[in-house]
């Protein structure tokens, strides 16, 4: 009787506290309780150690789960864009190389109004050497698009400022490779005309060649600050080694000093294109090989939405 009464008065005290997880299951007890009172306490009792040793997941935890697919599409996205855009590195450098290597042998150290007549002899060359800048150009224009996600995702006024200076680099390239290609036509009529004619056409021709020159070393200046702005922050977000992107730094500071120089003069344009140029090729074969730094892109990566990681 006395068990009766405690059984009892824990059931009607388990009742008022009984969740909406427990169950009242009534069925006849084997120590005369009414209403199966006693096995109601007993599984509520069951319920509520169920209940409690359930595993809780944090909002931390959470939003780690549900940015992960986002950085893991974030980094295999742009490890693709590196090896693209050291394909686009080399292809660059060894378009830019032979296309100038043809503009050298062509127009001369002197430019073209001393070499009309080789000019016109061989045009078709000329055009060919032409077309390969302008592959070189297409490249230009590409980097900036290619690297703008990323750099976005760093600094957004940098990633546009970065873009508008590829692409302004790759229009003064494509006017120097106008003042080229206008050496073709100027020289057709060098060798058909009288004397008094010809020393005209030249004038004309040493004044696109000083055009040339002037859209080339404008060109390079701006590509010293786009690559100032690319190594920045690839120094800062460590997509690159800091070794690797700091020497990048240097070397775009003393391209864009040089070709600065240049224009007033110096003569130090291809020298101070130097530390830049080899930096290019090294770091398209880095890139190629290695690509991005993973937990530099998987920093860059945490804010990615899902229309950023589906492109």
């Amino acid at each position: 009787m006395g068990s009766y009464l405690l059984l009892a008065s824990d059931a009607r005290t388990v009742e008022k506290r009984r969740g909406r997880n427990s169950r009242k299951v009534v069925r006849p007890s084997r120590w005369g309780c009414p209403e199966g009172q006693g096995e109601a306490m007993a599984i509520d009792q069951v319920d509520r150690r169920v209940v409690s040793e359930r595993p809780t997941v944090t909002s931390r935890e959470a939003a780690r789960g549900a940015t992960a697919p986002a950085v893991t599409s974030f980094t295999k996205t742009y490890r693709t864009t590196a090896k693209i855009v050291g394909a686009i590195y080399l292809a660059g450098f060894v378009v830019g190389l032979v296309g100038s290597g043809l503009f050298q042998s062509i127009l001369g150290a002197t430019g073209a109004s001393a070499n009309l007549p080789a000019v016109a002899a061989s045009s078709a060359l000329l055009a060919f050497g032409a077309i390969l800048w302008l592959m070189a150009v297409a490249g230009d224009a590409a980097h900036g698009v290619l690297m703008f996600p990323i750099l976005r995702r760093y600094h957004e006024r940098i990633a546009f400022g970065y873009l508008a200076s590829r692409i302004v680099d790759a229009v003064f390239i494509a006017v120097m490779v106008l003042f080229v290609l206008l050496q073709i036509p100027l020289a057709s009529a060098f060798v058909k005309a009288a004397v008094t004619d010809a020393s005209f056409l030249q004038t004309v021709s040493g004044l696109f060649a000083q055009g040339q020159v002037y859209a080339y070393d404008i060109g390079m200046i701006t590509l010293g600050v786009s690559g100032l702005m690319l190594c920045y922050t690839l120094y800062r977000a460590k997509l690159l080694p800091r070794l690797v992107a700091g020497w990048g730094l240097i070397g775009y500071a003393v391209l864009f000093v040089g070709m600065l120089s240049e224009v007033m003069g110096s003569g130090l344009g291809l020298a101070s294109s130097i530390p830049g140029g080899v930096w290019e090729v090294f770091v398209g074969v880095w890139l190629i090989a290695k690509g991005f730094s993973s937990s530099g892109l998987a920093q860059l990566g945490k804010d990615a939405s899902p229309i950023d990681t589906a492109r």
